[in-house]
């Protein structure tokens, strides 16, 4: 079973369709709510309900999904029934194969009510018409280009008594998205000189995207919230409320972090806090969603 626990929930969605082959005097029967075993259609609806609420139940690897909607329609033709399922969840992972199971299953209970009058009826064909949610629906957009700084605010790894690994780690991650690291640097916990440096990184060089990390906590030594809230000229409370949420699920000391995220000029600004597991999730959490921002400063709108 994949490992989904370090994604976001988004709403997904999944459409779905099965055809079932008839000849028309079955069809005809089913019109007039005539089959020796009752109206198929309502039977095969529900089973299409129950089919996608119990989809991991069935098949190995699906992850059990708190499905929020299941919806089943049928197109009777001359001789064809079109089975549509749709499947709609808030979570982590997508909704195809509950909407594929319950078309699936849809078009098998038609087929068990009605192959008493008509032995050569068939299910030709399974498949998934459209599904949305996710990654794969929030791409960096094509030609954003943007240029980062990474900044450590840390007492001993600017005094060199302690490695950085948060700061390398995110740099690495903005690489990753395609994203130019223009600026590493590590300096202390020192209030003046981070609200120096987030001026320097956001007027003087011009960058897109400040990531700082460490100095989030509640130690007398922790002023980087605080630095920061009188470096920003517009709060984004989104990001850092959006960082804690998912933080908590998953840590309970969450609850403790102070990180701000806002813009300065034309520079996004973000606190993230100074352990290399916090600093991997909140990474999950920036991307890809993040990108809109800078298409929103830069005129884009929504």
């Amino acid at each position: 079973m994949r490992d989904i626990s370090h994604k976001t929930k988004t709403l997904r969605t999944a459409v779905a369709k099965a055809t079932i082959k008839a000849n028309a005097k079955t069809l005809s029967l089913i019109r007039r709510n005539k089959l020796p075993k009752g109206d198929p259609l309502v039977v095969a609806k529900v089973a299409a309900v129950q089919a996608a609420k119990n989809t991991s139940q069935i098949i190995p690897f699906c992850h059990p999904i708190p499905v929020d909607f299941v919806d089943c329609r049928f197109e009777l033709r001359e001789n064809s029934i079109i089975v549509t399922t749709e499947v709609k969840a808030i979570y982590k992972t997508g909704v195809e194969m509950e909407a594929l199971a319950a078309a699936a299953v849809a078009a098998l209970t038609i087929y068990d009510m009605a192959k008493a009058v008509d032995e050569e009826m068939s299910i030709v064909g399974v498949s998934l018409v459209t599904k949305k949610g996710g990654k794969s629906d929030f791409k960096k957009p094509l030609g954003l280009k943007l240029k980062a700084a990474v900044l450590v605010m840390s007492d001993s790894v600017s005094a060199g008594r302690k490695e950085d690994v948060s700061g390398k780690l995110i740099v690495e991650r903005l690489k990753q998205e395609g994203i130019t690291v223009a600026e590493y640097r590590v300096i202390p916990d020192n209030a003046s000189q981070i609200r120096q440096t987030l001026v320097e990184f956001s007027d003087k060089k011009r960058l897109d995207l400040i990531i700082t990390t460490g100095g989030t906590g509640l130690s007398p030594r922790d002023v980087s919230p605080e630095a920061t809230a009188e470096s920003i000229e517009r709060e984004i409370p989104g990001i850092a409320e959006t960082l804690r949420a998912y933080g908590q699920e998953r840590m309970p000391f969450t609850m403790l972090s102070r990180g701000k995220a806002g813009v300065r000029g034309n520079t996004v600004i973000i606190n993230l806090p100074g352990s290399r597991k916090a600093v991997e999730e909140s990474l999950d959490v920036l991307f890809p969603a993040l990108f809109h921002s800078f298409t929103m400063l830069r005129g884009g709108g929504h």
